[in-house]
């Protein structure tokens, strides 16, 4: 299998979580069933293009926080580089949607969380045991996107 069927079979994997989502109210089932998901609408950092990543959050410490995973491979998924490049998001969370910051977590503050967030979901200890980067940690801070703000700014 080629690069580009395993992007093919990744799209139309993420295609079929997002839309299971959205008819249920923010839940699916499988493998998903009863985790914490929401849909990570994103800037491309290189195409300008609206992207949605499904991906499991954690409210940890009044944070909310997702992981750039990216099941353990060597390279961030896509969506870490949109955000580095570009931090306003919006996010679905169930029925509800609004704009989101995000805010890359520093080193120390990573490690603290990274913690917490493997006591509650261990397969992201197994994730990071599997590569040598490591992988980033990212709060979503509720409120005006910095994309909404710089708007009202120049208006």
């Amino acid at each position: 299998m080629t690069d580009r069927d395993l992007a093919e079979l990744a799209k139309t994997f993420n295609q079929d979580i997002i839309a299971e989502f959205r008819a249920n109210d923010g839940k699916v089932g499988g493998q998903f069933e009863g985790a914490d998901l929401l849909l990570l609408h994103t800037t491309g950092a290189k195409s300008g293009e609206q992207r949605i990543s499904p991906l499991a959050y954690f409210d940890i410490d009044g944070k909310l926080i997702i992981i750039g995973s990216f099941a353990g491979a060597p390279v961030s998924p896509a969506w870490v580089h949109n955000l580095r490049a570009n931090p306003a998001a919006r996010i679905e969370i169930g029925t509800d949607a609004y704009d989101v910051t995000a805010r890359e977590l520093p080193a120390e503050e990573r490690d603290a969380l990274f913690d917490k967030v493997t006591a509650k979901a261990p397969g992201f200890a197994e994730y990071q045991s599997k590569t040598t980067r490591v992988i980033p940690l990212f709060e979503l801070q509720r409120g005006r996107s910095a994309r909404a703000a710089a708007t009202a700014t120049t208006t």
